[in-house]
Order: structure tokens, then sequence, then C-alpha cells
């Protein structure tokens, strides 16, 4: 390991041989640290935090540390984060609480802007783009591939779907579509499928074809969301990713905004 002599490691941190610290970090005593891992300057990693391989944290980010929840009371839990991420200058990751499974939890190769805060027992997938300012409450899940645009802020327990596109500003308290592209200020407004970003990720014009179908459906016709969901799953449509939207409306909690 290289460690810049002004950084304070904890001797029971346990770090990869090829893990950097840069000048006036601090690591402490349960945190892991993959292969490769870059930690820059003025970063604080506290708690049972643990990182896979190839993670880049810039200055001033802090992972970690006790949740904002009045209900925490020093329990053990815990950061997890895979591999490859991005983590921008003064991002704050706080550590679970005892209320959900304990663990706020991070996939891979996602790009996390500046200033964004995740809080505690928040789950995202992988190949996620947080842009600057972005705010998470408690317990909320991203899914992978999902764009969150800058300065939004999304209420505890909500869920944004796979593929989304979420636009700066925008307030959220109810469940994202997947694949959808919703656009703030509020009330917020889907304007349909995502179909500049899917095209990227490698969408077929046929499964394009299908969800813009299946949109049109939920928030163009006039029908409610039960009449269309039914209208969809009578269309027969083939497309794996329009039963995944299907099925993510069906297992909403809060609602999808529409």
């Amino acid at each position: 390991m290289k460690a810049h002599p002004t950084a304070i490691v904890h001797p029971n941190a346990q770090l990869a041989s090829s893990v950097t610290v840069g000048p006036y970090s601090l690591i402490g005593e349960n945190v892991e640290l993959g292969e490769d891992c870059e930690v820059m300057s003025h970063c604080v990693l506290e708690g049972r935090t643990r990182m896979g391989k190839g993670n880049r944290i810039f200055p001033y980010a802090s992972i970690g540390l006790a949740p904002q929840d009045l209900k925490y009371r020093g329990e053990p839990t815990r950061v997890e984060v895979g591999d490859g991420n991005t983590i921008r200058e003064f991002i704050t990751i706080h550590r679970g609480t005892v209320e959900g499974d304990g663990m706020t939890r991070i996939g891979s190769h996602n790009l996390l802007m500046a200033y964004v805060h995740i809080a505690h027992n928040c789950r995202l997938g992988s190949h996620i783009i947080m842009a600057n300012g972005a705010s998470l409450a408690g317990h909320v899940e991203i899914q992978d591939h999902a764009t969150v645009g800058a300065f939004c802020g999304i209420h505890q327990f909500c869920r944004i779907g796979a593929y989304s596109f979420l636009g700066s500003y925008s307030i959220v308290n109810q469940d994202i579509l997947p694949y959808s592209k919703t656009s703030a200020p509020r009330p917020l407004s889907v304007l349909g499928a995502n179909r500049l970003g899917l095209e990227r990720r490698g969408l077929s014009t046929d499964d394009l074809k299908e969800l813009e179908r299946a949109f049109r459906l939920l928030t163009r016709s006039k029908l409610n969301t039960t009449q269309a969901l039914e209208a969809i799953e009578s269309a027969a449509f083939q497309s794996e990713h329009v039963r995944a939207l299907v099925e993510f409306i069906r297992t909403s909690e809060r609602g999808v905004a529409k």
C-alpha cells in the first residue's frame, strides 16, 4: 500500500497492496479496500465499509459515517461498494440502519458526480449516473443504467427504474418508470420511452417499438393504470423489457409517476 505521510490509516484496516491513499485522508479501523483503489486527498472512510476493486474516490468524499437518522443508536451497520466506481468531490455515503437490512449498497461502474448524497439503506445497481447535487433519502432504490439529473431530490422508499432518465431539479415522491424519460419541475411528466438512452444501451429496434407502444398506453391514452396494464398484457408484447416494465408497476408500493 502507498499512503502519503500525512494520511491516517488505522492498523486494523484491510487495504490491498495496490491501494493508494492521498494526503490528509483518514481510513478507519473497519474499512476494507480492494485492489487498485485510489483514495485522493482529504477523504474520510469510516465504519464497516467494504469496497471492491478499482474505485476512485476524489477529495473531500465521506463514506461510511453514521446515518442522519435520529433513531440510529450506533448499531454495527455497513456500506458495501462494488468495483470500478467513480466517487467525486464532496460526496456523502452513509451506512445503513437496522430498520432496513443494516446495509447501504452500491454496485459497480457507477459515476457519482460532485455533492451527491446517498443516505442510509439505499440500494444502487450498476452503470448508474448521478449528476451533481442529486440527493437520495433513506431506503431509495436505483436500478441498473438509470440516469439521475443534477439536484434531484428523491423521497425515501422510492424506486428509480432501470434505464430511466430523470431530468434535473426533479422532486420525486413516487416510483420512476423503467425505460422512461421523465422531466421536471413538478408535477413530473413522463415524456415516453428514453429512446436515445435505450439505443445507446443496445436495445433492439423491436424492443424500442414495443416499449413506445406500451408507454403510449400508459401515459397518452385515457386509460387508468390498471386498464393500461390489462391492455398491455392483452396485446401479448414479446419484449422482455415490456414485461419488466409491467412487473415494476405491479410491485410499486408508492405508485408510479405518469
